[in-house]
């Protein structure tokens, strides 16, 4: 999965901590200073909210200057997330900016994050192609004020202050694993097409994946290999032939990636093993209606990136203006989206996940 935003010297008055940011954040100062010595020192959730005070009843700043940073700029579902989130910085006052790679290389954020520490930007969303290669200036970025909210795909715990998590990323890898077995019978060999080696939140929901598949009730299915797409679509593509040239008899594909769930469906479409082998994971509705419609996906899952991208900006937003810092437990209000609580290690998290199918595809437009 992947997205994937004011003026001179603004001053931060409250925090260094946390604040939700699920997708996006966006906004733009305008009147408001932020101070270099402002949140010096800050070094992640847990540091944060001990070295702040929050004021749950301070007024939402308008004219804050949040910039999102995707994993790719051009991921499909990043855009969803990120138009979202630009869409609610403007409902609120400020103004917002996305940029990003159009690789989702470990390393390829960090140009990127040096450029809005230049920029002075109040608060970074950052969805992290790698948790450890993006620190080194994120630690830069908090030093100096800036608030960091990653979302979608966390960063390691010291080099953010808030992590917007789209579900409890337990639920989503067990939930695959457990509708994958239903469609096969609980048997047969099944293949994982993942994004990157390094996403952390692939990795952690393919971690609870093998944590479901060795329970006794899946002894009678076998996962064969894990595959990364590189959340690009023609190499999604080609490694879901590879898969089926070295596995002929493989049963289901799951695909915790956008990119990856309709490249894999695509392909199954146009070969012979349409309607032999599932295909299932996490897509969006306006992807893959025509799969599911004409019979080559039964069902696939996701939460809604609009409502990420929302959720992010408002969490941005109330940690840039003091109501929160990060700490467990803080409570924060994110427009018609309601009421969120911050959890440990500054996790903050959407809502469980839909599973669409041909009954309910049609009631969605994303």
């Amino acid at each position: 999965m992947n997205a994937r935003l004011r003026t001179h010297g603004r001053r931060t008055t409250a925090a260094v901590a946390a604040a939700t940011a699920l997708g996006l954040a966006l906004a733009g100062c305008s009147g408001t200073s932020k101070d270099d010595n402002d949140d010096k020192g800050s070094g992640g959730s847990a540091a944060a909210g001990a070295n702040a005070t929050a004021d749950p009843n301070a007024a939402l700043k308008t004219g804050l200057k949040l910039a999102f940073l995707p994993k790719q700029i051009n991921n499909p579902y990043e855009t969803i997330t990120g138009e979202a989130g630009l869409a609610a910085a403007k409902e609120i006052g400020s103004e917002g900016k996305r940029v990003g790679p159009s690789d989702a290389n470990a390393s390829s954020q960090v140009s990127y994050i040096n450029t809005l520490i230049q920029q002075n930007q109040d608060a970074i969303m950052i969805a992290a192609n790698d948790a450890n290669a993006v620190c080194g200036p994120l630690k830069q970025a908090m030093a100096k004020g800036v608030k960091v909210v990653a979302y979608d795909s966390d960063t390691a715990k010291d080099c953010r202050q808030l992590f917007i998590n789209q579900a409890k990323s337990e639920d989503v890898g067990r939930s695959l694993v457990q509708n994958v077995a239903k469609q096969v019978g609980y048997k047969g060999k099944i293949a994982i097409l993942s994004a990157t080696q390094n996403a952390t939140n692939q990795n952690t929901w393919i971690d609870y994946m093998k944590q479901e598949l060795a329970k006794p009730e899946y002894k009678d299915m076998q996962l064969v290999k894990v595959a990364y797409g590189d959340d690009e679509d023609q190499k999604s593509f080609q490694e879901t032939q590879g898969l089926l040239q070295a596995n002929p008899d493989l049963k289901a594909i799951i695909a915790p990636t956008t990119v990856g769930i309709s490249a894999a469906a695509r392909y199954i479409d146009g070969s012979q093993y349409k309607g032999k082998v599932v295909v299932n994971g996490l897509g969006t509705p306006n992807q893959m209606r025509q799969f599911v419609k004409n019979g080559t996906v039964e069902q696939f899952s996701l939460w809604d990136p609009k409502k990420l991208g929302k959720l992010a900006v408002y969490s941005a937003a109330a940690l840039a203006s003091g109501q929160i810092t990060g700490a467990e437990g803080e409570k924060f209000t994110a427009g018609d989206l309601g009421e969120y609580t911050i959890g440990k290690d500054g996790e903050i998290i959407l809502g469980p996940p839909t599973v669409f199918n041909k009954d309910n595809v049609d009631q969605y437009d994303f």
